[in-house]
């Protein structure tokens, strides 16, 4: 009986010494090239922070000229509110609107639209931040 155990404890003893020694070779490799370095992340982090800023900015700018608040408070929205509720979007809601902001105020100035068009677009984007900060 003890010669029937010797294979058996070999074939075992063997698998664990391959296991034992294929995982780790594996999470060391994983371990020594990481995806993504801290710096990278970090500079990441900086860009995506310094994007918020500018977009938050950018529709600041917008909603605080003299016809924006006549605009906001004719539509029966505080100016302070829908300033508030900005801080509320997230960064991708945040660049769309500061998108849509900027296109605006560029196409009011080259007079491809009217400043009633320009009003409404001012009430339409403020409901549309007050909506979106209501759902969330």
């Amino acid at each position: 009986m003890h010669m029937q155990a010797n294979p058996f404890l070999k074939v075992c003893s063997a698998a664990a010494l391959l296991a034992a020694f294929a995982v780790p070779q594996s999470l060391a490799a994983q371990a020594v090239a990481p995806l993504v370095s801290s710096s990278d992340l970090q500079k990441a982090t900086v860009d995506a922070s310094h994007q918020r800023e500018q977009n938050q900015k950018s529709l600041d700018r917008f909603f605080s000229s003299t016809e924006a608040r006549q605009a906001l408070e004719s539509s029966h929205m505080r100016p302070e509110q829908v300033q508030k509720a900005v801080s509320g979007l997230s960064d991708q809601e945040l660049a769309q609107l500061a998108r849509r902001a900027d296109t605006a105020q560029k196409d009011f100035a080259a007079g491809t639209i009217s400043n009633r068009d320009l009003l409404l677009i001012i009430v339409a984007i403020a409901a549309l931040i007050l909506i979106i900060v209501a759902v969330h």
